[in-house]
């Protein structure tokens, strides 16, 4: 079963990782932009490989409070992939056909295939995250009359190790980012979002009410990291305020979690092969009359 690829952002799996210590700022010294071109054409060698032999699926989850830059970093890392072996989910308010169905239901129908690499832009975790912050939510989500509301977070902590490790057991590969932006930072983002025409749909008023709620959602991620970082499903909490060195940090690590896995091509058997040179001769004199 897969393992974590060792990180200094690797959120320990003994329930030890504390936010206030966690950093918002990586290296801004080495050089980002090389790290994240060579990362991204080690990537795609390693797709090509993952979509050949059909054994694993890769599972990238990103998570982060708003301005942390989760779309502008999946369009970046994943630059250059083939899409016909990605396939990238946004999750947001849920439907009724989806608050119709338990709170893992609309994730667990965007799985990645063998071959494939599955991205979540946020997933089952908003079910611990936002409406830890807001649980009146949960009058809205069609529980059972016994529900019971002081072990309900536990309890999805649980549904969620359990199924994150039976995916593991199976063959996915899953690696889960929060991206740890200062509140700070966050506040320029969002100046800067309506200070630029072009930028300003990004932004809704509602985003300040949920910055104001900013320590309950620090309080919520910190629960979440240490009851569901695992070595077979791990958290890295990436420092977010600055962009490129986030992108090259979270490339270099998906690389180095494909290359543990140890890809390679499929081998034609020894029966094709023993047809190869008759096949090439067919196709060598197709076209002669």
């Amino acid at each position: 079963m897969f393992k974590a690829p060792p990180s200094e952002y690797l959120v320990p799996f003994d329930g030890s990782f504390r936010v206030a210590s966690a950093p918002t700022l990586g290296d801004k010294n080495r050089d980002s932009k090389k790290l994240l071109k060579k990362s991204i054409r080690k990537l795609d060698q390693q797709q090509k490989a993952l979509y050949a032999a059909d054994r694993h699926a890769i599972l990238l989850i990103f998570q982060g409070m708003d301005a942390a830059g989760k779309d502008s970093t999946i369009r970046t890392v994943m630059e250059g992939i083939n899409p016909a072996g990605c396939q990238v989910f946004c999750f947001k308010k849920p439907t009724h056909k989806e608050l119709d169905h338990d709170f893992l239901w609309r994730t667990t129908c965007a799985l990645p295939e063998r071959g494939r690499i599955g991205i979540f832009n946020r997933s089952q975790y908003e079910e611990v995250l936002v409406v830890r912050v807001h649980p009146e939510i949960l009058a809205y989500q069609q529980l059972p009359d016994r529900f019971d509301r002081e072990t309900v977070w536990q309890e999805r902590f649980e549904s969620i190790r359990d199924q994150e490790k039976h995916l593991a057991r199976n063959g996915t590969v899953i690696l889960k980012f929060w991206l740890n932006v200062s509140r700070d930072e966050q506040k320029r983002r969002f100046l800067a979002r309506l200070d630029d025409e072009k930028k300003q749909w990004k932004f809704n008023p509602g985003d300040l009410k949920e910055r104001a709620r900013w320590d309950e959602y620090m309080h919520a991620y910190e629960d979440a990291l240490n009851n569901t970082s695992r070595e077979w499903a791990p958290w890295y909490a990436i420092p977010a305020d600055d962009k490129r060195s986030m992108r090259a940090t979270i490339a270099a690590i998906i690389v180095e979690a494909l290359e543990s896995i140890g890809l390679q091509y499929p081998s034609p058997s020894e029966e094709d092969k023993s047809h190869f040179d008759e096949c090439k001769q067919s196709l060598m004199n197709s076209d002669e009359h």
